[in-house]
């Protein structure tokens, strides 16, 4: 309902713009904000009118997807002030952990990878069953950890989940490319990504990670490799 829409704007619309501007506040906070603005805007309508209710929860999300792409589009800036140009702030250790063979501490803004590096021997390789080749072995593996708390929210440890499979899979391309071979390096090698919090690509932070903790342990990789993740939001010719 265009109505609908255009009163929540009216009345609503500058908070909502400041609840999704994430310039001097995190995240989290900003989902609060807005979480609280849109239980005030569905509470607005009256209790029995259901319906009207729930096309003002519709209207209200249909607000926040125009704001975020009019300020995306119109004044070419990112929700927390950034230009199309900048990269969060990013700081790097390694040698964090003291005793593991590597590790590292990769930090952009709000998403941050603790990747520990293991050399082992042959007799340390996986083996997996392949319908096509049947038994393979694998010398590099990667794990990589999402935990609830990375997110701010209280949820059940269990098996991988699939997006710790996907992601771990993608890192682990990125960074398999440029591993020495087994003439030059006879280990086995296995890096474990846990990512403590998450606000952009923690795939791509975990291939940042994970080339500093191999470099740490000694690995003689052929190059460096980073891993950037981009967004895509597009109306009409802009």
């Amino acid at each position: 309902d265009e109505a609908v829409m255009a009163e929540i704007e009216k009345n609503f619309g500058d908070r909502l713009r400041s609840a999704l501007d994430t310039t001097g506040k995190d995240k989290l906070s900003s989902y609060a904000e807005v979480d609280a603005l849109k239980k005030e805007v569905v509470e607005s309508y009256p209790e029995d009118d259901a319906a009207k209710r729930s096309m003002a929860g519709k209207a209200f999300s249909q607000l926040k997807e125009k704001i975020f792409r009019e300020d995306m589009l119109g004044n070419r800036r990112r929700p927390d002030g950034r230009k199309f140009s900048e990269i969060r702030p990013i700081a790097c250790e390694v040698g964090w952990l003291p005793r593991v063979h590597g590790s590292s501490l990769f930090t952009r803004g709000e998403t941050q990878a603790i990747v520990t590096t293991t050399l082992g021997t042959k007799m340390d390789e996986q083996y997996m069953d392949d319908i096509e080749k049947g038994e393979v072995k694998r010398r590099f593996m990667l794990h990589y950890n999402f935990p609830p708390y990375s997110v701010g929210e209280a949820g059940r440890f269990g098996g991988t989940s699939r997006r710790e499979t996907g992601h771990g899979n993608l890192a682990r391309r990125a960074i398999e490319a440029v591993l020495p071979s087994e003439e030059e390096f006879p280990y086995t090698l296995r890096i474990v990504s846990d990512i403590t919090e998450s606000n952009g690509s923690s795939s791509m932070a975990s291939v940042c990670g994970g080339i500093l903790s191999l470099m740490d342990a000694g690995v003689p990789i052929k190059r460096p490799v980073a891993g950037v993740a981009m967004g895509l939001v597009m109306e009409g010719n802009r």
